[in-house]
């Protein structure tokens, strides 16, 4: 985390406009198992390379990311602070997956990996722009530019992740592809302006261009996109009056040790890695620990997940033209996405009472980044809790709800990410995805077209999905934890049933991971029930959460395309796996160029016992995006995700305890 600290002050609140700016960024030291990774400890991380000879000047950091402790640690043990490295190496010599102990200054680990077998790690962000760079030494290419009387200066060059196709040759190799699009000036928006037909392959290690394919020109979309444009705005709305939010007593949450938060009954762990980014550890909720009505003192600290994240997203477009039809970008494995995580503005990206983290990763070179206000954090009101005017007894009741939100935004390309993480007074767990940016483009071939949308004349948008996979550690009550699928039943007319209006629900134990790929059905009102049998509640039944799903298509491929192989997480909505430190991303470690069946088919082949085991479950869910007109130039936010409701794992309401809200003047919220 950063080190400075700043506090808000009633004539600063003032001045910002009624939002006030924390940063909860208190030193963070080594020792504390789930502490967030510092400055020090990269530097320290590249002087042991350095020291081990692992180190030269065409290393590059492909990845770096602190390792989790042991599972069940406790928050305030000290353990050793191991990390993880992709070394990538420029000259051509084979990458290395090392671990390094900060604690114990070495070498714990040194994987050379064959890159023919393993895939290539992630993209860097260096190589973004030598593909136009070498691109531009290409006579091929510019022949091909020449041929649409384009000027090169003006053209943007897209590097994007290959995949694997029929190109035994690019096996071992590092490949990008590359499509085109013309910017007339710098404050022009290139994806208006797709140049078709084009396409290259290009060796980034040997700066060769593998091919050239060109289908011949196509019109280039003429009209502009560029979203601040009066031309394209007209004059401002002056319609809006402002909204402020204020908590002039600060917020009902605090932060320790930089990143331990404590909100209403709920602790959890901050974490963020450079892959996954924003990263949840240890949650749990303070209830009653026994059966009796809640006394004073009896609370107790009951855990829920041990630990939360968005390990994987995946875009896989759905045009099958020979320009495009390779195009699946794995932005959290290829490109990782904690990496382009934005700096938050207050009053922009975040409102009102706002605390920010700046989370510390490794750059390319091994030295410490800060992302200042990486992380946003707040609490906001979220309508109605609970409410009843109940005649007979004469009570008029409502309380309020109010929830914490945990956020990162981040940009991969022209598209742009929010993760949200949402905690509720009643104890539900949510998640939130919102896309936003620009939409891909392509000229549109025609009306009619099966494969993409109109969006500006000439311009089109190929139709594609956001698939994302969440892990969730489960550790209801630090016990082995069973999963069941419950589905509804209609009970047919008969004895018992005449009136034929009885239904009731089917819950099925998912045994082991044989039977642990899952496919929702919203016809069934399906979900999954995710418990722990040694943990009783008050009536006898095992205490545990729901998992509530969206319902919306998962990857629409075909199941013999290579991306379906790449990503077979992305094919059903749940996997549950038994727990396994090594076992920690749905698509496998290096995504990047691997032709599949790495990840959640490998865990699952292992085909063990599930039922009462430590677990993992792995939720897949996402978008469809059939672009609109209304999503270009700018696109407005889509939102998708899913919720965690407490089943059983309260003995009552775990709300009863909220206080009624103050009314405002002259009014009369409470009898």
């Amino acid at each position: 985390m950063s080190t400075e600290t700043t506090t808000s002050t009633t004539d600063q609140a003032a001045h910002q406009g009624q939002h006030a700016c924390h940063s909860a960024a208190e030193e963070a030291t080594e020792g504390g198992a789930y502490g967030l990774t510092t400055a020090a400890e990269i530097t320290a991380v590249r002087e042991i390379l350095a020291e081990a000879g692992r180190w030269n000047e065409g290393t590059r950091v492909a990845y770096l990311g602190l390792v989790d402790p042991p599972r069940g640690t406790a928050v305030d043990d000290p353990v050793e602070r191991r990390f993880r490295a992709f070394l990538h190496d420029t000259s051509g010599a084979r990458p290395h997956d090392v671990v390094v102990s900060v604690t114990h200054r070495g070498l714990v680990s040194d994987v050379e990996l064959d890159t023919s077998i393993m895939g290539e790690l992630p993209v860097l962000e260096e190589e973004f722009e030598a593909v136009e760079e070498i691109l531009n030494g290409d006579e091929r290419w510019l022949a091909a530019l020449a041929a649409r009387d384009l000027d090169v200066a003006k053209v943007r060059v897209a590097p994007l992740s290959a995949g694997v196709f029929e190109y035994p040759e690019e096996k071992g190799r590092r490949i990008l592809r590359g499509l085109a699009f013309v910017q007339e000036f710098p404050e022009d928006l290139p994806w208006a302006h797709p140049v078709d037909g084009l396409v290259a392959y290009v060796d980034i290690v040997n700066r060769t261009v593998d091919q050239v394919l060109d289908f011949g020109p196509v019109p280039i979309p003429a009209e502009h996109g560029n979203f601040t444009d009066p031309e394209l705005t007209g004059p401002l709305r002056t319609s809006q009056k402002p909204i402020e939010i204020t908590q002039p007593e600060g917020p009902s949450f605090t932060v320790t040790d930089g990143n331990h938060v404590e909100w209403e009954k709920w602790s959890l762990d901050i974490g963020f890695d450079v892959r996954e980014g924003l990263v949840l550890h240890n949650i749990a909720f303070d209830d009653d620990a026994s059966d009796t009505p809640r006394k004073a003192g009896t609370a107790r600290r009951r855990r829920i997940l041990d630990r939360a994240s968005i390990a994987e997203m995946v875009v896989p477009y759905g045009d099958p033209s020979p320009v495009r039809s390779w195009q699946n970008y794995f932005d959290t494995g290829e490109y990782l996405v904690g990496q382009y995580a934005n700096s938050l503005e207050l009053g922009c990206d975040c409102l009102g009472e706002i605390t920010y983290l700046s989370p510390v990763v490794s750059d390319a070179f091994g030295n410490p980044r800060t992302i200042r206000n990486g992380i946003c954090m707040h609490e906001e009101d979220w309508s109605i809790l609970a409410k009843h005017s109940d005649l007979w007894a004469g009570v008029n009741y409502v309380r309020r709800n109010r929830r914490l939100v945990i956020s990162f935004f981040t940009t991969i390309g022209n598209y742009d990410y929010g993760f949200y993480w949402y905690l509720h007074l009643d104890g539900t767990i949510e998640f939130e995805a919102k896309a936003t940016g620009v939409v891909f483009t392509s000229a549109y071939p025609g009306k009619g077209y099966e494969y993409a949308s109109e969006m500006a004349p000439g311009l089109g948008a190929p139709f594609h999905q956001h698939l994302f996979s969440a892990r969730l550690d489960f550790a209801l009550d630090g016990g082995p934890n069973r999963v069941e699928e419950e589905d509804v039943v209609r009970v047919p007319v008969g004895p018992g049933n005449e009136r034929g209006n009885a239904f009731t629900r089917k819950r099925t134990v998912i045994r082991s991971e044989s039977e642990g790929a899952r496919t929702a059905d919203m016809a069934a009102g399906r979900t999954w029930i995710v418990s722990n049998p040694d943990s009783l509640n008050r009536l006898g039944e095992p205490v545990g959460y729901k998992l509530h799903p969206q319902g919306q298509p998962t990857l629409l491929a075909d199941p013999s395309s290579s991306v379906a192989k790449r990503a077979a997480f992305a094919t059903k909505e749940l996997w549950v796996t038994a727990y396994d430190e090594a076992e920690r991303y749905p698509t496998g470690d290096f995504v990047n160029q691997h032709s599949g069946g790495a990840g959640l088919p490998a865990f699952q082949a292992q085909d063990r016992e599930l039922d009462g085991a430590q677990l993992v479950v792995w939720h897949t869910f996402g978008l469809t995006h059939f672009p609109r007109t209304e999503d270009w130039p700018i696109m407005p936010v889509d939102h998708v995700g899913f919720r965690l409701r407490p089943e059983g794992f309260f003995d009552r309401s775990p709300v009863l305890d909220v206080p009624p809200t103050a009314p405002r003047e002259g009014g009369h919220c409470h009898s």
